[in-house]
């Protein structure tokens, strides 16, 4: 299959572009950063997805997959990168006849307000787009769906990660006392678009039970 996905020079969408090539499918991966993958089967471009998409014409075959996984912590620029960004990006693929599937990467802030608030508010309106382009997507068959994450161990979150302190105070508010790796996010991914023909229009929590902790006081 042809995979196209936004955001594969690090953290989630680096594990997301690896397992794919991996299972044997080619890859056209975007991000602002340079590729940090050497396969013949990824063909890489420097994009910010702000900006209007402009590649040499015919090299990017009609997609089966695309994977909107850019997005920033920056408050300032959330809105304009992990929302509008999102639109735009998925706008460019989503009239491909081999289209099959579509997934988006948002975040468990995006149902418990949990973060600066145009991130939020970002995150959420991804969601709300999924369920659009679900509905838009369905005649023909596509699935569309979305994965929020909660911590996740990727250089984004390195400040947490080099402090103990931090990083024992962010596992003590999970259920499992742990974050996620990239690489669990990519099996899931790699499930929601390739092994799943049935569910579409629904976002899956992946946060090792941040969400459902509470202390019960009787």
């Amino acid at each position: 299959m042809n995979v196209v996905a936004s955001g594969t020079s690090s953290g989630i969408g680096l594990a997301i572009a690896r397992l794919f090539l991996e299972r044997g499918h080619t890859v056209f991966g975007f991000d602002i950063q340079p590729s940090a993958l050497d396969d013949p089967r990824y063909m890489h471009f420097v994009h910010d997805v702000r900006d209007e998409l402009t590649v040499p014409s015919g090299s990017i075959p009609d997609p089966d997959i695309v994977i909107v996984n850019a997005g920033t912590q920056d408050d300032a620029s959330a809105i304009a990168v992990n929302l509008e960004g999102a639109i735009r990006f998925t706008e460019c693929f989503i009239d491909s006849p081999r289209l099959s599937s579509v997934l988006f990467i948002a975040s468990a802030s995006a149902r418990n307000g949990s973060e600066f608030p145009r991130y939020v508010a970002s995150k959420a309106g991804l969601v709300g787009y999924m369920k659009n382009v679900a509905l838009a997507c369905s005649e023909r068959g596509v699935t569309c769906n979305s994965i929020s994450p909660g911590g996740v161990v990727t250089p984004a979150n390195a400040h947490i990660l080099e402090s103990e302190e931090l990083y024992n105070a962010v596992k003590a508010e999970t259920l499992l006392g742990k974050w996620a790796e990239p690489e669990e996010i990519a099996e899931l991914a790699y499930f929601l678009t390739v092994v799943n023909k049935s569910m579409t229009g629904e976002d899956i929590l992946i946060d090792n039970g941040e969400m459902l902790k509470s202390n019960f006081i009787w």
